[in-house]
């Protein structure tokens, strides 16, 4: 039996003391850690997977566009929305399904996906692409005033000038040519604050509607 001196049985009377009040405390600090590591662990795991399966899909639907399948491409769009509604994947793939079904002349699932990317998309330069195109769609239905409220807050300056063109679109097809001019200014000066965008074609497209109503 091992014989310890004066001082240290007050060292282990003090430990079991201190064990005794917070034995049961630091336990719980150790059994929590120890699973909030397991948890993590498999959250990465859940992730990973889940990040391999949706880039399958995508991979499919990529496939189906270069095919020319509109059906493939929105059933594959569709299930990235189902079951991975959270990823980049999802939000890429219902806007890349939408230009596909746009090409198809396929309109209204066109813009159920892109209606979908703009109420669950958390990407801000793809939600600014995918209200783009939805006012295209609206413009050509003829709702201009849905149209013009899809172009109404401010997009990334990289699509400024597309935003303000297509603004100017709506508002000649409704009757506002004067209005409609200002928005052709507005994105001739975009473009032209960008020096490097190199939009000479589109330049030159709004430059002709815009001398077309002023005629």
């Amino acid at each position: 039996m091992a014989v310890y001196d004066l001082e240290e049985q007050e060292q282990i009377s003090e430990l079991k003391a201190w064990w005794a009040r917070y034995g049961n405390f630091v336990t719980a600090i150790a059994v929590a850690a120890a699973l909030a590591s397991v948890g993590w662990q498999g959250w990465q795991y859940y992730k990973n997977r889940q990040a391999g399966e949706a880039g399958a899909l995508y991979f499919a639907l990529e496939q189906a566009m270069i095919n020319g399948d509109a059906q493939k491409t929105r059933e594959a769009a569709g299930q990235l929305i189902e079951k991975f509604p959270s990823t980049a994947y999802a939000e890429m793939g219902a806007l890349a399904s939408a230009g596909v079904q746009v090409e198809k002349g396929d309109a209204k699932n066109a813009r159920a996906q892109l209606e979908w990317l703009l109420a669950k998309g958390s990407d801000p330069a793809l939600k600014d692409i995918a209200r783009l195109r939805l006012a295209a769609l609206l413009l050509d239905e003829g709702a201009f005033d849905q149209a013009l409220a899809q172009l109404a807050n401010a997009p990334a300056p990289a699509l400024k000038a597309r935003f303000e063109d297509l603004r100017g679109d709506v508002l000649a097809a409704s009757g506002k040519p004067a209005e409609a001019r200002s928005a052709y200014q507005a994105a001739l000066d975009a473009l032209a604050a960008d020096a490097a965008d190199g939009g000479e074609t589109l330049r030159e497209v709004i430059r002709v509607k815009q001398q077309a109503l002023e005629g």
